[in-house]
């Protein structure tokens, strides 16, 4: 009874002592609740917070990719410099991933997220700044809105004084634009604010799964994580759907006259309204801050995390692990200085882990592919299926978007169904992979025709195609006009074909206003009696209407498939390493694949995709603009070509990464099954000590008996 009564009044003072630490945190993080009575509720909010994050980043990140058309036609720039604003988000992670990963992971964690946030949201404001510094959008066109006007002036004006066919000058553009030129430079602004973004989502990905993973059970955990990175995928369905929507509203709409635009969304002289996504993305960021700051800086463990057997390679990984009360322990105070000195032999440690370096290598090629895909793959429906902004960001939305979310919580759901070890996940991850890369070569399948513009890509006459040059621009059917060869305002000839503008297609007269404008007299038309043209480019896509569908239906199918490995591949990479090198780690795979994918990709994405371009539009002083034509069987060669080939490579490393695998898990499965004799051994050298202990004591009760007993004869 008395040593039952004491083993009691232990366990009492343990469980007092714990509640008086938890006390102790909930004091320092400005908490008032207990987390050891409630971690599951804790935690459960913690992972609501870490799903609006992920959601309000996901959301402003995708939005970005949705106006790059925008911008590129706000600012007059080409492909490959929006591809640098893109990577620009990239450059900010990297300028504080590692240091971010390794330190955060020992301070606050949910404070610093919240932080972060409240960045993301300041850099989201500085992108729609230059909206508000830069004057009113102005784009090339003959046509004037007149008010009650019925006679226009002649697009085709003989009586120049000078050939401007050679000069290339537009009598539309006056010099005096060139006043304005340097506002064009506030594309800049666009770079820091996204530099910004990049800095502020930093520790959100990083500290927040490492959070999750820290206190969840082990059943809990991979679903957990599937749960917020569907979370991160559900946020872009709103992006594209908000780009969609301001893209079909005129950039300056409220200030000028809607009546007055002789352009529709289809044109590629169109600018939507680019700026209000980012107001609207840049509140809902800031929102997502503030729960962050009321969670506490670490919680119980939520249950037991001894390995099972089907997890015996990560037991066998992580058998130097300690195994305290608190999974990771975060809340140890460390100074700065001892930090900073064990941070180059944790890195080195970390490099050290060859199925680590391997796995960087395939995923850093891997989303090479993915982002350069995803980044220009509205555009990409833009130009070779002929569709509008609106519409191409429109159906990313709603119907490629939702098949990866879907993708990456059914695998989520299936690792933990299936109880997938290590190598279950990487090769399940690799299968789906593998089998979207076969998929995804029936797109080449799926082609449209080049759009009909004489002297682009097809000759006047509607015979034989054109390699196109300025010269091959002008005709003796126009030849009198002394037309413009860098302008681009687009009239559709009763022909069918498209002209690079009025003057070009020989018209002498118009008639109407804006939108209405109808050119008569075009002698270049040549349709029998019927000379006249109207405003914008021919439709003439028939045979990408018919196509279209199968490459939607396509794209959903090869995205499903892909995204199903994206929650195993993740869960693979925390389970392969040592839980104290977790966050280290999950930051160093987020500072790899932003400087070697997320930086580059975009830039020579769009590099290789400017290469393809037939018409560039022409600022008013002179230089390139933005594309107004493409070549779309170059361009579709070069966007999917690039993208196949890049997934290629991953493959083969793959093949060297599963025998490393496979050897490292036959070299801890040897070692587990020595220390289970050794410690099946030690226990059994314990029990004969324990044994010979009490034969000692008994002999020594003997003793001491009948020592007792001889005492007492002789009294």
């Amino acid at each position: 009874m008395p040593a039952k009564e004491t083993q009691r009044h232990i366990w009492r003072m343990e469980d007092r002592s714990e509640e008086d630490v938890a006390q102790e945190n909930g004091r320092s993080d400005g908490t008032n609740g207990k987390p050891s009575g409630s971690p599951c509720t804790s935690l459960r909010m913690f992972l609501v917070a870490l799903s609006f994050a992920y959601f309000a980043k996901a959301l402003s990140g995708s939005y970005m990719k949705s106006t790059i058309t925008q911008l590129e036609r706000r600012f007059d720039i080409p492909s490959y410099l929006i591809g640098v604003i893109d990577g620009s988000f990239e450059i900010g992670n990297l300028l504080v991933i590692a240091f971010v990963s390794y330190f955060g992971a020992k301070l606050h964690r949910p404070k610093i997220i919240g932080l972060g946030c409240l960045l993301m949201s300041f850099g989201t404001f500085i992108i729609a700044l230059p909206h508000f510094i830069i004057g009113r959008y102005e784009y090339e066109t003959s046509v004037r809105w007149v008010m009650n006007s019925t006679q226009n002036s002649s697009p085709c004006r003989g009586d120049l004084p000078e050939d401007l066919t050679q000069t290339g000058r537009s009598p539309q553009v006056p010099s005096t634009g060139c006043e304005g030129e340097s506002n064009l430079s506030m594309w800049i602004y666009v770079l820091l604010g996204n530099v910004l973004r990049g800095i502020g989502e930093t520790p959100v990905q990083p500290l927040g799964i490492s959070y999750i993973d820290d206190f969840a059970t082990e059943e809990n955990a991979a679903l957990y994580v599937g749960c917020v990175q569907t979370i991160s995928v559900i946020g872009p369905v709103f992006g594209y759907l908000l780009g969609s929507l301001c893209a079909k509203i005129y950039v300056d709409i409220g200030f000028v006259t809607m009546e007055s635009i002789t352009i529709t969304p289809a044109d590629a002289r169109w600018v939507g309204a680019w700026w209000l996504g980012y107001l609207i993305a840049g509140v809902i960021t800031l929102l997502s801050a503030i729960p962050f700051w009321f969670l506490p800086r670490s919680l119980p463990k939520a249950g037991s995390r001894v390995p099972k057997k089907g997890l015996q390679e990560e037991a066998s990984f992580t058998k130097d692990a300690p195994h305290p009360k608190y999974k990771y322990q975060a809340e140890e105070h460390t100074s700065f200085t001892e930090m900073a000195k064990d941070f180059i032999p944790t890195l080195r440690t970390l490099l050290g882990h060859p199925v680590y370096v391997i796995y960087l290598y395939v995923v850093v090629i891997q989303l090479n592919s993915l982002i350069g895909m995803v980044t220009y793959k509205p555009k990409y429906i833009e130009q070779h299926f002929r569709q509008s902004a609106s519409k191409a960001n429109f159906l990313m939305g709603v119907i490629n978007i939702p098949a990866v979310a879907l993708g990456m919580f059914s695998g989520g759901l299936l690792m933990k169904r299936l109880k997938l070890n290590i190598m279950g996940a990487a090769k399940f991850a690799f299968c789906t992979s593998l089998i979207g890369y076969v998929l995804s070569m029936f797109f080449f399948a799926m082609s449209c025709e080049n759009a009909k513009v004489a002297g682009v890509t097809v000759s006047y006459n509607n015979l034989d195609a054109v390699s196109y040059d300025k010269h091959s621009l002008f005709m003796p059917c126009n030849s009198d006009c002394f037309c413009s060869s860098s302008e681009w305002d687009p009239v559709c000839g009763q022909n069918g074909i498209t002209y690079v503008s009025p003057c070009l297609a020989g018209c002498t007269t118009s008639t109407g206003s804006g939108k209405n404008t109808v050119f008569s007299n075009c002698s270049c038309v040549g349709v029998a009696v019927n000379f006249t043209a109207g405003t914008g480019q021919c439709p003439d896509k028939d045979d990408c209407d018919r196509m279209f569908p199968y490459f939607l239906a396509l794209s959903v199918i090869t995205s499903f498939i892909i995204s199903l490995g994206g929650t195993p591949g993740y869960m693979f990479l925390i389970r392969c390493i040592k839980p104290q090198l977790k966050s280290l780690a999950l930051g160093f795979h987020a500072l790899a694949t932003r400087t070697l994918a997320g930086i580059p990709a975009p830039i020579y994405f769009g590099a290789i995709i400017d290469t393809t371009c037939l018409k560039w539009g022409q600022k008013r002083c002179g230089g390139i603009g933005a594309c107004r034509i493409y070549n779309t069987t170059a361009y579709r060669i070069a966007y999917l070509g690039l993208t196949l080939s890049l997934r290629t490579v991953s493959f083969i490393i793959c093949i060297p990464g599963f025998v490393l695998l496979s050897r490292q898990l036959r070299q801890e499965e040897k070692k587990s099954a020595l220390r289970g004799a050794l410690a099946n051994g030690g226990t059994e050298l314990e029990a004969i000590r324990k044994e010979e202990l009490v034969i000692l004591n008994c002999d020594q009760v003997v003793h001491a008996t009948e020592n007792s007993t001889d005492r007492h004869s002789q009294l």
